[in-house]
């Protein structure tokens, strides 16, 4: 049976998809190709997906209803890997409606859509570690309490989180949540600091550092991130009651911005120009994920370093982004 992947033309998305093909599964891909970012970007990802035999692919918006239901009629769907979203912190400010359609409204969708099937045996979904909020006490565990998020994106993903336990609790839909901290890699997301960052420095242009760059982030590499979706897919929570839990995904290990810009000066040559700016009412200070949990129940522990995954990065981006602008 295939696996649905939701935001097949996204970047995590599209890295999932590309291993569970990789690994001889057949992936259905879904994905509403929204205009957030470049579309050229998108497209790029799903040219490299659809060369594989078993990839199939549906342009529809998961907050419709019954669209799902409707596009995958006897496609078998028993395993999904959600990850479509409106992605962005800082855009939920300005587009709340957008929000709540995309990532309430659409997880509902998903889960009746599972809830249809009555031998479904997974359902694997985005939250994000900004469901931490303002929280002082790090690392963040899995345990410590998120009711108090400081972005409308947060208060969206936390609903997911208790949305989807609702749903476990009420007809036994197996569900893991994993809270991502701040993935970054090739074919990422331009809206991403680490890409805004590099377009900027290469074109001499200054670059926004908030709070002095004081803040610290858990960068986690795509691939990394990645194998965690895909140990836990492999494994339903189905001896726990109700059969859902939440897992954090990120590198243990946070990097201060500032010391995080003086990585990529060094590898891209070329000096930033620093332009401080107060921080903003909906950021945080710091991430920090506690990986315990899912180094206790999959033996998971990220093994990419931020000088090694940026140096990926920066090799992407000259040699398939830059270059691809300049010939297309």
């Amino acid at each position: 049976m295939p696996v649905l992947v939701t935001g097949a033309a996204g970047f995590i998305g599209s890295h999932v998809c590309h291993h569970l093909l990789n690994r001889g599964e057949a992936v259905v891909g879904v994905d509403n190709m929204n205009d957030y970012y470049d579309l050229a970007l998108k497209q790029g990802r799903l040219a490299r997906l659809q060369p594989h035999k078993a990839f199939s692919f549906h342009q529809l918006d998961i907050a419709e209803e019954g669209a799902l239901s409707a596009a995958l009629a006897g496609q078998g769907i028993k395993r999904v890997v959600h990850l479509a979203a409106q992605a962005g912190v800082r855009h939920s400010l300005d587009n709340p409606r957008l929000y709540v359609r995309s990532n309430v409204v659409g997880h509902l969708e998903m889960l009746e859509f599972c809830r249809a099937e009555p031998t479904f045996e997974h359902l694997v979904y985005a939250s994000s570690s900004s469901v931490y909020g303002g929280n002082r006490k790090v690392p963040f565990s899995e345990t410590d309490q998120v009711d108090r998020p400081v972005s409308l994106y947060a208060a969206t993903k936390k609903t997911d989180e208790l949305m989807s336990h609702t749903y476990a609790h009420l007809f036994g839909i197996p569900q893991t949540g994993l809270r991502f901290f701040t993935v970054y890699g090739p074919w990422g997301r331009p809206d991403m600091a680490y890409w805004m960052f590099t377009r900027a420095m290469l074109e001499g242009k200054p670059i926004r550092v908030f709070n002095n760059g004081e803040m610290w982030r858990d960068f986690t590499y795509v691939d990394d991130v990645v194998r965690a979706v895909t140990a836990v897919l492999d494994k339903p929570p189905l001896a726990e009651v109700p059969p859902s839990r939440v897992y954090n995904v990120g590198n243990n290990r946070p990097e201060r911005l500032s010391d995080f810009i003086d990585t990529l000066e060094g590898l891209l040559g070329v000096k930033a120009i620093r332009q401080y700016e107060p921080m903003q009412s909906s950021d945080v200070e710091r991430t920090f994920a506690d990986m315990t949990a899912l180094e206790r129940d999959f033996g998971f522990k990220p093994s990419v370093l931020i000088e090694d995954g940026l140096r990926k990065f920066v090799d992407w981006y000259r040699s398939e982004w830059l270059a691809g602008a300049e010939t297309g």
